[in-house]
C-alpha cells in the first residue's frame, strides 16, 4: 500500500528502510496474521483501534513492540493507539532504551529507578512515553483493547487480561538472557529490529477504511 511519510528523524529513517527491505519468515507470517486480521478489522468497522503488548516486566520486548508498532502504523497513517504494560513494574530497561537509540530514536536520559522517557521518531510528532507499568494501570489503556502477549511467561501466568476483547500470542526470545554477554548489544539490537520487521509487515498489510 502506499504510505505518506512523516519526517522521520534520518537514522530511525534509515532503519526503517532496512527492516522494510527483509523478509520475514512464513511460518512468522503465519503467527501474525491474527494481529493483521484483529486490526483491519477494526479499522474497516471504524472502530478504535488499540493493541496492549504484554511482557511480565515491561521492561524489554514489550517495550520494543510500543515504540514499533507506534512508528509502523505513523509510517502506514494507520490509526491505531499503542501500549505496552506487565504483571510486574521494573524499568525500561537501559539496556533496551540504547537499542532503541542505535535504531534512529532520539531518548533523552531520565533521572529515577523507572523513569518516564519521551522516545522521539521526528521533530514534527510528540514523542512516545515509555516506562514500566502493570498493564492494568488505571487511567492507562482504556479498555477494550487487542492484547498481544509478547512472551511465554507472561502468557502462561496472566489467564485472564483485564480489559481485552482480544488475546493474540506473538512470543519474542528475551535479550536479557544476554545481559552479561559481550554479544549483548547485538542481540538487543537484534531483538527490536525482529519486533521492528514484524510489526512493519503486519502494517503495510492494513488497508485504510474509507
Amino acid at each position: 500500500m502506499t504510505s505518506v511519510l512523516p519526517n522521520f528523524l534520518p537514522a530511525l529513517h534509515e532503519t526503517i528502510e532496512q527492516v522494510r527491505a527483509q523478509p520475514v519468515p512464513t511460518a512468522r507470517k503465519t503467527l501474525l496474521q491474527p494481529l493483521i486480521d484483529a486490526i483491519q478489522s477494526r479499522v474497516t468497522l471504524g472502530q478504535r483501534v488499540a493493541l496492549h503488548f504484554i511482557c511480565t516486566h515491561n521492561s524489554r520486548r514489550s517495550q520494543f513492540a510500543q515504540v514499533w508498532a507506534h512508528t509502523a502504523a505513523t509510517y502506514y497513517t494507520i490509526p491505531v493507539q499503542c501500549y505496552s504494560g506487565g504483571i510486574e513494574v521494573t524499568a525500561f530497561h537501559p539496556f533496551a532504551v540504547a537499542a532503541i537509540r542505535r535504531n534512529g530514536f532520539e531518548v533523552p536520559e531520565r533521572p529515577g529507578e523507572n523513569p518516564s522517557y519521551a522516545v522521539c521518531l521526528s521533530d514534527d510528532l510528540p514523542p512516545i512515553t515509555a516506562y514500566s507499568k502493570r498493564y492494568d494501570s488505571p487511567n492507562y489503556c482504556p479498555s477494550p483493547f487487542v492484547a498481544v502477549m509478547t512472551c511465554s511467561h507472561v502468557d502462561d501466568h496472566c489467564p485472564v487480561v483485564l480489559g481485552a476483547d482480544l488475546r493474540i500470542p506473538v512470543y519474542y526470545e528475551d535479550p536479557g538472557a544476554y545481559d552479561d554477554s559481550p554479544e549483548r548489544d547485538a542481540r538487543y539490537d537484534e531483538r527490536s529490529l525482529d519486533i521492528a520487521r514484524e510489526l512493519f509487515y503486519v502494517f503495510s498489510h492494513i488497508q485504510p477504511s474509507h
